[in-house]
C-alpha cells in the first residue's frame, strides 16, 4: 500500500522547513526479539524482515541522525548512553545504543554500543519498552556510515496538541544535516477474545484507519486519532504516531508513504511503514 500527501501547516501552526528526510514506523512487541519468542520466533519472521528493511531505508535516505520516538510513562529524552535491560522479560541481556552523543564506534559500527549481560554502570537512563525495542532494531541493522542517535519518550496519554508540539520541537532542535525518525508503536490490543484487551468491535476499523494513514503519509489522519478511544483500545502507538505527524508538519513539503506490513497475530495490530520526501 502506498500513497502521498503534503506536510501542511494547520491548527498546530508549524511550517518551518527542516532537513527531516525519512521516517519509519515499527511496532515494539517483546516477541520481536527471537530469543524472547523461543520456539514461536518464526511466527514473526515476516514482521522482523519488514522492520529490518524499514530501518535500512532510514540509512539509505542519507540521514546522519536517527531520532527514536516511543511512548512511555512521561515525555522526556533519555541521556546517553541509551540502554535498557531485557532480563525482566526473561532474557539476561542489556541493549546499548550509542556510547556518546557524537556517535562512538564499537566493533566497527559507528554509534553502536554492546549487547551484554546487565550490570551496574554509570550514565544513561533505563529505556521504556518502546525505545528499548527501537534500540534493538537499530543494533540489528547497523549503519554503514557514521550515525548519531537521539531518543525521545512521549507520555502515552499525552494530548494530541502536546504530541504535535513534541514533533515540532524535535524538528527545531535537530542538527543542520539530514535526519530521520524511527517511530515505535503498536496498534489496538483488542482484536479477538484471546487478545490482551479482549475483544472490542471498534478495534478493526481503528487499525484499518491507521493503516491507511500510514500508507498515505497522512499526518492529518494521525492527528485525528482520538486519545480516549485509543486508550480504550489499548493502542500503544497513538502518541508516537502523532509526534511523527507534528514533525512532518514542521518539516513541510510533499511526503510519500508505504505500508509494508500489517498484521495482528496475537490480537495486537502491528504496522511497519516508511515515509520519505516525495
Amino acid at each position: 500500500m502506498t500513497g502521498s500527501a503534503r506536510g501542511r501547516t494547520g491548527e498546530y501552526g508549524y511550517g518551518e522547513r527542516v532537513p527531516l528526510v525519512a521516517a519509519a514506523v515499527c511496532p515494539h512487541p517483546p516477541l520481536i526479539v527471537p530469543e524472547l519468542a523461543g520456539a514461536a520466533a518464526p511466527e514473526l519472521d515476516d514482521l522482523r524482515a519488514a522492520a529490518d528493511a524499514a530501518v535500512a531505508g532510514l540509512y539509505a535516505s542519507g540521514a546522519r541522525t536517527v531520532v527514536v520516538v516511543g511512548a512511555g510513562d512521561r515525555t522526556a529524552e533519555p541521556s546517553h548512553p541509551f540502554r535498557g535491560q531485557l532480563h525482566a522479560l526473561g532474557l539476561p541481556l542489556e541493549v546499548e545504543l550509542g556510547g556518546s552523543p557524537d556517535g562512538d564506534t564499537d566493533g566497527g559500527h559507528p554509534g553502536l554500543g554492546a549487547d551484554r549481560p546487565p550490570g551496574d554502570r554509570a550514565g544513561g537512563d533505563a529505556l521504556p519498552l518502546s525505545l528499548l525495542v527501537g534500540a534493538w532494531l537499530l543494533r540489528r541493522t547497523p549503519p554503514d556510515r557514521p550515525t548519531t542517535w537521539r531518543m525521545a519518550g512521549v507520555a502515552a496519554d499525552a494530548p494530541t496538541g502536546e504530541c504535535a508540539a513534541e514533533g515540532a520541537r524535535l524538528s527545531s532542535g535537530s542538527a543542520p544535516q539530514p535526519w530521520a525518525l524511527l517511530v515505535m508503536g503498536d496498534g489496538s490490543a483488542c482484536r479477538g477474545p484471546k487478545s490482551p484487551g479482549y475483544d472490542d468491535p471498534r478495534a478493526e476499523a481503528y487499525d484499518e484507519g491507521v493503516a491507511r494513514a500510514l500508507a498515505d503519509a497522512d499526518a492529518d489522519a494521525l492527528l485525528g486519532l482520538d486519545p480516549v478511544l485509543s486508550g480504550q483500545l489499548r493502542v500503544a502507538g497513538r502518541a508516537a504516531w502523532q509526534v511523527l505527524a507534528g514533525a512532518v508538519r514542521a518539516a513541510g513539503g510533499d511526503w510519500r508513504g508505504e505500508l509494508s506490513h500489517f498484521s495482528a497475530p496475537y490480537g495486537v495490530a502491528y504496522f511497519v511503514a516508511k515515509w520519505v520526501r516525495a
